[in-house]
């Protein structure tokens, strides 16, 4: 009897370690052609630039246009924006991909009436910044995206009027995921706002099954594809393309798991690029004790603002009391800020889009 169970024993697990090498070797050659066969078009695609109509905004007078230099020497340029009453702290707002420093206003002017003051900046490559002749920027966050945000929060602690108490950070699109990597290694960044953020291996993905079924006939099999096989192709397709464009691609998704502060995340729940389950993905990886997701329906790319119009700028001035105004600043509506989870949606905002500009935008 016990010869015969070792028998079985030895047998099953001789049968395991077969179908194992198999499976393994099933995974390699697929991934093999798969890689051979389609990784080209993949860089190709994932180093597209999508068609959209950024923001641009006109100089404003009563701003202080200021320079600095980012880690590498290349000269950066922004603009300081006063509250014109008791400032309750100050807020780094990270720009969209192509936009200019004076489309701030679009998001912040009431940020500032309510006791702000704000500051953003052009990162290298965009709007009045130098240009880095080794570089042509993507709408994918990169290692010189974080230096130069990094090279403006050092101008920010430089200055004589830097807050003791931290700043907090408002982002849109690319400039939202910029600043979660930036947060998560600074605490100086107290709190985070971002509307349309987005990581490139989350976004990427779950595109991969449609980019190969555009250059594949075999349908079936890729649907039967588990989602980790399309994974590991696309690292490999992120690898070649950093390596062609002479770039690190920052990980937004790894820098979440070690954020902490404080995170607000709007998103539109139209949005045809970045899909609202994508940025539920995002979410989900964030390990801010205090954290919700607004989804704004019929809201699309970088649209929230002109769909919920002041619902928007309620929520917005109402998590910087609660998470970045020092105490004896808080309006009396600061304990109203919503929070502990995925936020209820709100109907877009009666003439919202007749007294919000319209834009059409991705980055």
């Amino acid at each position: 009897m016990v010869e015969w169970i070792w028998w079985l024993a030895t047998n099953l697990l001789i049968a395991v370690a077969g179908l194992t090498l198999l499976g393994t070797a099933l995974f390699a050659a697929g991934h093999y052609y798969y890689r051979t066969k389609f990784l080209d078009q993949i860089v190709r695609i994932f180093e597209e630039k999508p068609l959209f109509i950024v923001p641009k905004g006109k100089p404003i007078p009563e701003a202080e246009d200021v320079s600095f230099t980012s880690t590498d020497g290349v000269r950066l340029r922004g603009c300081f924006l006063r509250t014109p009453g008791p400032r309750k702290g100050l807020i780094l707002f990270g720009l969209e991909f192509g936009s200019n420093r004076w489309s701030v206003t679009q998001y912040c002017s009431e940020l500032i009436e309510a006791g702000y003051d704000v500051f953003t900046f052009e990162p290298r490559n965009q709007g009045e910044s130098d240009a880095d002749p080794n570089y042509i920027p993507l709408q994918w966050v990169c290692n010189k995206d974080r230096d130069d945000l990094r090279a403006a929060i050092a101008y920010l602690k430089k200055r004589s009027d830097a807050p003791s108490q931290g700043i907090g950070l408002f982002g849109i699109s690319k400039g939202g995921s910029t600043g979660l990597a930036l947060a998560a290694e600074d605490p100086w960044i107290r709190c985070v706002v971002t509307d349309g953020a987005f990581a490139a291996y989350t976004t990427m993905v779950p595109y991969m099954r449609r980019w190969v079924q555009i250059y594949s006939p075999y349908k079936t099999l890729q649907n039967m594809l588990p989602g980790f096989f399309y994974g590991s192709i696309g690292v490999v397709a992120i690898a070649r393309s950093a390596q062609r464009r002479g770039v690190r691609y920052i990980h937004i998704e790894r820098h979440l798991r070690q954020l902490r502060q404080p995170l607000l995340m709007i998103h539109g729940g139209a949005d045809a690029y970045i899909k609202p389950e994508m940025a539920e993905t995002l979410f989900r990886k964030a390990r801010s004790r205090v954290k919700d997701l607004w989804i704004v329906p019929k809201a699309k790319h970088n649209h929230a603002l002109h769909v919920a119009g002041e619902e928007y700028i309620r929520r917005l001035i109402g998590f910087f009391d609660s998470h970045l105004a020092p105490a004896t600043a808080l309006s009396a509506t600061a304990g109203e800020a919503d929070s502990g989870g995925i936020l209820a949606p709100v109907a877009p905002a009666a003439g919202a889009a007749g007294k919000l500009a319209a834009i059409t935008s991705m980055g």
